[in-house]
């Protein structure tokens, strides 16, 4: 994503004033007209240097390596991850999301590090309260597995 110096420092103001990736995320597409998955806004924050305020995420226990590739949703979660052992062709890494209305889909993450989201319910949008608990726990098990 290549923003203007201007667009930068909009973002690093908003970053300044506190706002949550998902504010800026939104904030993207209403003032700037960009429209930019939470991943997205995470790279983009990334590669200006800029360092976002959000709350720590609360510490999880430990996983054991043969649970590595299964992981269990947190009990407050209405989202769940789990990750193949075996990815899908053409990806880096896949697998299945349940959300909290039930619906299930297929995921992937190629190697240019795009995320694509496959519904099993043609049609299907999940909600996008859904979508951000489900970036945010796919970045942990990406991050517990090294990738």
């Amino acid at each position: 994503m290549n923003l203007d110096d201007a667009q930068k420092k909009k973002v690093a103001g908003w970053i300044n004033e506190g706002l949550t990736l998902a504010e800026i995320q939104k904030r993207l597409e209403s003032e700037l007209g960009l429209r930019l998955t939470y991943l997205e806004v995470r790279f983009l924050v990334d590669d200006l240097k800029l360092q976002p305020k959000d709350p720590p995420a609360p510490p999880k226990p430990p996983v054991k390596p043969e649970d590595a590739l299964t992981p269990a949703p947190s009990a407050s979660s209405k989202v769940s991850v789990t990750v193949d052992q075996l990815a899908r062709p053409g990806a880096l890494v896949s697998g299945k999301v349940k959300f909290s209305d039930g619906k299930t889909a297929d995921w992937i993450l190629d190697q240019a590090g795009r995320l694509g989201l496959v519904p099993s319910q043609k049609g299907y949008k999940p909600p996008a309260t859904d979508l951000e608990e489900f970036q945010i726990l796919l970045q942990q098990e990406l991050q517990k597995l090294g990738i």
